[in-house]
């Protein structure tokens, strides 16, 4: 008889039982063509090698697919069916947990033409899919819940990047056939130019963004820039069209490198907001479905499925954002689990307030609100007081500073995070004041909506706060 000790070497153990990789008990494979009833652990588990963890049946993805490498050895424990079957729970999983998508809602879908933009697609759709089946095969009389409509945005940046005018064009197309061969429903496509922020005259309005980008120095700074102008155009096109939603492609490589580029640039007051998987600082609110997965795992997916792809816009990262994605890259190849630790550190702040789905009435909604409030102890947002925000990069800022009206500069120097103030904003008054100029007006203005708030709560609570010469003794 075995014993039950993990320890034990005793040969009767050794016999009836071989250790597997996740370190349980397991009974060896016999040998087929051989008359013994058990095979040496050594053929055990080179067989077990090759079939899937999960379903023991299907060869794996290494097997199967040899061409297909990577995911953090993935493709050698999943088989294909399985590996999918297990990322688009981590999606729908986000999706579900967090009420990203309500039945009412009308979600737009940021796509890049990249891998991870082209996963969030492909699953949403699926989602939507489902959806519209689920809504055909119920009575109409028993119709309650619609199916959520679902729109796809693309920025155009080449007024700030050119690219010659054919590859445009054909990068174009290329996203324009890959949404309309996606089953109905019916997906709008937008193609937003960035200079859209300003107005709908995009050709007047092209050299003031060229100018404003052009207007700052520091290389990082540039990306920066670039990146809240991108942020704040998808804002107005789902705005103008009637979107509740913006779905991000933001996946947890990109995550990672966005904690050390953040921790590096002096914003770890606000890290904890742009990591989440739902960000309704803003208009439309953002959310992170991607956010549990691994940039390898969506490019293999892409590999599997042959879910078409558009890198040819795609603009390459420099300066300390540069450095970041490359130092990360080496560390994954090390240890490819180095991202996910990163993104698990980094998820132990507590997010802010507006973290959390808006309540707007679903009970879906609601109970997924209450259960991360009840998970980080957030408070309810009536008893919190009211954030300020950078209002270039619209990061929550740690302490509000009082804005002085009738200068422009002044009030963007109060009203920006120290990141933007070193990295964005010019160094003297004379190119502060142009620089100023070439902002668009949402930015422009929000210092002053900003102040008359926080002058109003101001006076609101005026009686009991002491005066400059009490210092609050008898």
């Amino acid at each position: 008889m075995a014993c039950n000790s993990g320890t034990c070497q005793s040969g009767s153990c050794r016999d009836e039982f071989s250790v597997g990789e996740d370190g349980r008990k397991q009974r060896p494979m016999p040998e087929i063509g051989n008359g013994s009833d058990h095979a040496s652990p050594r053929r055990g588990e080179s067989i077990a090698e090759d079939v899937c963890i999960k379903c023991k049946v299907n060869g794996t993805i290494a097997t199967t697919h040899p061409a297909v490498t990577g995911s953090g050895g993935d493709a050698g424990r999943f088989c294909a069916d399985c590996f999918r079957s297990n990322l688009f729970g981590k999606f729908r999983f986000a999706v579900t947990s967090n009420a990203m998508i309500s039945p009412t809602d009308n979600v737009l879908v940021a796509f890049s033409g990249g891998s991870s933009s082209r996963v969030a697609l492909q699953f949403v759709h699926e989602m939507q899919q489902k959806a519209q089946k689920n809504f055909d095969a119920t009575k109409s009389t028993e119709r309650v819940l619609p199916v959520f409509r679902v729109g796809v945005a693309y920025i155009d940046e080449t007024t700030v990047y050119p690219v010659p005018s054919n590859d445009f064009d054909r990068a174009v197309n290329e996203m324009e056939l890959i949404v309309s061969s996606l089953a109905p429903p019916e997906k709008q496509f937008f193609v937003v130019p960035t200079e859209s922020i300003y107005s709908t005259d995009f050709a007047a309005e092209r050299d003031r963004l060229t100018k404003l980008v052009d207007a700052v120095s520091d290389v990082t700074g540039k990306q920066d820039l670039m990146k809240h102008l991108r942020m704040s155009s998808l804002q107005k096109a789902a705005y103008e069209n009637g979107y509740t939603k913006i779905i991000m492609g933001t996946c947890t490589s990109q995550i990672a490198c966005h904690v050390l580029e953040a921790t590096v640039k002096g914003q770890g007051f606000s890290l904890a907001a742009d990591i989440q998987y739902i960000d309704a600082r803003w208009k439309i609110p953002v959310v992170l479905p991607l956010r549990d997965c691994p940039s390898e795992e969506l490019n293999m997916l892409c590999s599997l499925d042959s879910l078409k792809t558009v890198e040819s816009l795609e603009q390459p990262r420099s300066g300390i954002n540069g450095l970041i994605s490359s130092f990360v890259k080496l560390l994954q190849v090390e240890n490819p689990s180095r991202e996910s630790t990163i993104v698990r550190t980094a998820g132990k702040l507590t997010p802010f307030s507006f973290n959390t789905a808006p309540e707007v009435g679903d009970v879906t909604t609601h109970l997924a609100s209450k259960r991360r409030q009840k998970k980080y102890n957030l408070k309810p947002d009536e008893s919190l007081p009211t954030e300020s925000f950078c209002l270039i990069c619209n990061s929550p800022l740690k302490k509000f500073n009082d804005f002085h009206h009738g200068e422009t500069h002044a009030e963007i120097c109060s009203g920006t995070c120290p990141s933007c103030q070193f990295q964005i904003l010019p160094k003297d008054n004379s190119s502060m004041e142009y620089f100023c100029s070439l902002l668009p007006q949402s930015m422009t203005t929000l210092p002053k909506c900003t102040n008359d708030n926080q002058k109003l709560l101001r006076e609101q609570i005026q009686d009991c706060l002491l005066s400059d010469s009490d210092d609050g003794t008898l």
